[in-house]
């Protein structure tokens, strides 16, 4: 299965690298429209509104024409809506865009997801974690490349028209490699007669309602994890170059630094995760990397605090490497659920993810105009918690 692992890795590296091609822009932006810090968390807030409101499409796609046409039709229309971001101006525009964004990329992340662990099933081991890595590995370049491009003096919207279409090209090439490596495997197959309400001859039907609210009940706690991932990847991403331009200091062009230092973070804990899991399970590797996001909240309010960017970098930094295998630990467990589709288990998990991640961005604007952005980004310490306390969810199989 070597040919699916290389595909799959593609298909993450690209949906990473897309999104990641505009965020370091994000403080250049901000300081041309004269977006305060409450608009840029309302408008930042649109794509996981986006992906909020897609629901259940991304299932019925993944069902009807499977996991590689979702994954790579996504990612063709994002790369429409970002060439498109390129030649915009002001905020309202933005916020539009990135709502349709938000819809595409849910698509595209169950798509994959749903790809990457019948690979994995096929391979008998875990491998989900190195997949995400691939996704911060592809977050990291395109958001180094776009910080170098903004430092650079470059044209944004030729840099976003560039970034597309690789990624486009790249996530291609990954689904031809995976082929039917993304056919499910025969007890996912009964699996989904379950979710679908049929059982074989020989079994009661189960009502899809029913099958429904077993599932969703399901995933909630596994919910609760991979909502704490995201809203640490939210602040790292969206908030960690303004933590650093607005709190320690740095240039606008240059604050970017910080969020590809997150994600650099993030993609080393990815690439070491799968070989923790295996020895000790997703829920005890997922403990101890929410004890690192809650002291690296410790760091970035005490970096803040003393307009030291070393320390608060450090902390984005060790909160990066913490939240690592949160959100592929989550999809890995909602995909084993018994009873329920892989699709109907991921697109649950994630449904309900961003349904909190909505809130992430919003809640700092409003706290960071009520009490400062400092003071904000005590939050981070808020997810740690909650994600330790959320962990013993993901052993939903003996031996996870």
């Amino acid at each position: 299965m070597r040919k699916g692992f290389l595909g799959t890795s593609l298909m993450f590296a690209s949906n990473g690298a897309l999104f990641a091609s505009l965020l370091p822009w994000y403080p250049t932006l901000v300081k041309e429209w004269g977006l305060t810090d409450f608009q840029f968390g309302f408008i930042v807030a649109a794509m996981p509104l986006g992906s909020l409101v897609s629901s259940a499409l991304p299932a019925r796609i993944v069902s009807r024409r499977g996991p590689l046409f979702a994954a790579v039709g996504g990612t063709l229309v994002m790369a429409v809506l970002m060439v498109l971001i390129g030649q915009i101006s002001g905020g309202l525009a933005l916020a539009a865009l990135l709502f349709g964004f938000g819809i595409c990329d849910a698509t595209a992340d169950v798509g994959q997801n749903v790809a990457g662990t019948r690979v994995q099933d096929r391979s008998g081991k875990s491998i989900i974690s190195r997949l995400h890595a691939f996704w911060s590995l592809g977050a990291a370049s395109g958001g180094a490349i776009a910080t170098w491009s903004a430092m650079s003096g470059n044209d944004f919207g030729l840099h976003l028209a560039v970034a597309s279409a690789v990624c486009l090209a790249v996530v291609s090439i990954g689904a031809w490699l995976v082929g039917e490596g993304a056919a499910p495997l025969p007890a996912e197959k009964l699996d989904d007669a379950h979710l679908n309400g049929s059982t074989p001859d020989d079994a009661a039907p189960t009502p899809k309602w029913t099958a429904l609210r077993s599932a969703f009940v399901a995933v909630l706690p596994l919910a609760a994890v991979a909502t704490a991932g995201t809203a640490v990847e939210d602040l790292g991403q969206n908030w960690g170059g303004l933590a650093a331009n607005q709190l320690a200091g740095l240039a606008a062009a240059s604050a970017g630094i910080a969020y590809a230092v997150f994600l650099s973070s993030q993609t080393v804990g990815r690439f070491l995760g799968d070989a923790f899991i295996d020895r000790f399970g997703r829920a005890r590797v997922a403990g101890a990397g929410s004890g690192l996001i809650a002291a690296g909240g410790v760091l970035v309010l005490v970096g803040g605090g003393i307009a030291e960017p070393v320390v608060l970098i450090g902390g984005f930094a060790l909160a990066g490497f913490g939240c690592a295998t949160l959100v592929p630990s989550a999809f890995a467990a909602a995909a084993s659920l018994p009873g329920v589709s892989d699709g109907a288990g991921v697109t649950l998990v994630g449904w309900l993810m961003r349904m909190g991640f909505l809130v992430t961005s919003p809640a700092i604007g409003v706290a960071a105009t009520g009490v400062g952005l400092q003071v904000a980004l005590g939050l981070l310490v808020v997810l740690g918690a909650v994600a330790a306390a959320c962990s013993p969810a993901l052993k939903v199989r003996a031996g996870d």
